[in-house]
């Protein structure tokens, strides 16, 4: 909140666009490669990022780095296997954040530009992927983690995640307003971005 007023804040509209854009895309797009028509009827088989903000959730991203996304419906019964399908879905979202995160982390590194306004645009896209799949890898509904962790388990004892989708939103508020949230993400954000780096390094080194 400190940089509220800064030039920054400018950067992020775009940054989270696009880091949102790609998350929503990457779920609808995997959901309708496994036979789920679901996305497309709704429009959002899309990059077009009207298709898949939440007004009130961006606004929260972009003040408060805390928010959402409007969720990409999709509909189980298409697949083959059901769980498994669930399970490469909720993963496809986190994954193209981490995978944007790196392609930014190699442009910085590769320090083509002399433009500080691009460079720190840059980073923060870099860093708003990051925080975006840690925090929906978090095992807590509605996040991509409680999916996956749901398809994970045996039907018998998915029961409790059911019962906690509706409390959801309010549990990662209550964690939020607590510094909970912030005391989990910190160390796994620090062992991403330590994970990334090192990638990086190779992926240069090599070519």
């Amino acid at each position: 909140m400190g940089n509220f007023f800064g030039p920054d804040m400018l950067l992020r509209i775009p940054a989270l666009l696009i880091a949102i854009t790609f998350h929503e895309f990457a779920h609808a797009r995997v959901s309708s490669s496994l036979g789920d028509p679901t996305p497309k009827w709704s429009g959002r088989l899309s990059l077009n990022p009207l298709a898949h903000l939440d007004p009130i959730g961006l606004l929260m991203l972009w003040i408060f780095k805390f928010g959402w996304a409007k969720p990409v419906e999709i509909n189980p019964m298409y697949y083959k296997d059901p769980k498994k399908g669930i399970i490469l879905v909720s993963l496809a979202g986190p994954l193209t954040n981490l995978l944007l995160a790196l392609l930014s982390l190699i442009i910085l590194k590769l320090n083509l530009f002399s433009n500080w306004i691009f460079e720190s645009f840059i980073y923060i896209l870099f860093l708003y992927n990051i925080v975006l799949a840690v925090f929906n890898l978090i095992p807590i509904p509605p996040l991509d983690g409680s999916k996956i962790l749901i398809g994970l388990l045996p039907s018998r004892r998915t029961y409790v995640f059911h019962k906690l989708e509706a409390y959801g939103p309010i549990i990662l508020i209550i964690l939020a307003y607590l510094g909970i949230l912030n005391t989990i993400m910190s160390p796994l954000i620090t062992f991403v971005h330590a994970g990334l780096d090192t990638i990086s390094n190779l992926v240069l080194f090599r070519f």
